[in-house]
């Protein structure tokens, strides 16, 4: 991932790099792209930390899904030989996901995406991710959120809204549990950090 206007000696170091590992295994250039990847993101957001922190914030944000979906991608791969996802339900169920944070998402709609029995899909949904459909929607929803929190200066309830809780106090309730504060609290005590 080249960031557009960002040509730094350290993006040219990792084309040139791959273009002389071209003996490598397939797996090897992807970790090699995806470390490069990351490495320039991280860059970008200490180069802009001082000047930019919106900026800053976003490059931290997309290196976190990155290396936070390879992970998940390479649990997932060494789970699907154990009846759980194959790589592309994982994409596919990742991005419907993705897409629709905001609306109610069925596990039969997940398991039509996946094109598994819904009983199949849950299964094996939960052998790939970690957990049942419904609480990985419930955590990433909550992530959505605590990510809008920071970024954005929408209320709560128009938050809660836009990540798909039926409202405010059902973002406050399952937020309190995951994260032991209110959402409120916990916005307040980053917004300082910052």
């Amino acid at each position: 991932m080249l960031l557009p206007g960002r040509n730094s000696r350290r993006g040219i170091d990792m084309e040139g790099s791959q273009s002389t590992a071209s003996n490598s295994s397939p797996a090897a250039l992807r970790f090699g792209y995806l470390a490069g990847s990351l490495a320039q993101l991280l860059e970008v957001v200490r180069r802009e930390f001082e000047h930019d922190r919106e900026a800053a914030k976003a490059s931290l944000a997309t290196a976190s899904t990155i290396l936070q979906s390879e992970i998940e991608r390479h649990s997932g791969a060494k789970r699907s030989r154990t009846a759980g996802l194959a790589g592309w339900q994982i994409a596919r169920v990742r991005t419907f996901i993705e897409k629709n944070l905001h609306r109610t998402i069925h596990t039969q709609d997940l398991s039509a995406v996946a094109r598994r029995t819904p009983a199949h899909f849950s299964r094996s949904f939960k052998l790939t991710f970690g957990d049942p459909p419904h609480a990985y929607v419930v955590k990433r929803r909550l992530e959505r959120a605590c990510h809008l929190m920071l970024t954005s200066s929408a209320s709560l309830s128009e938050i809660a809204l836009g990540v798909g809780f039926s409202d405010q106090a059902h973002l406050c309730r399952l937020f309190r549990q995951a994260f032991g504060h209110s959402p409120a609290s916990w916005r307040r005590e980053h917004e300082i950090e910052q």
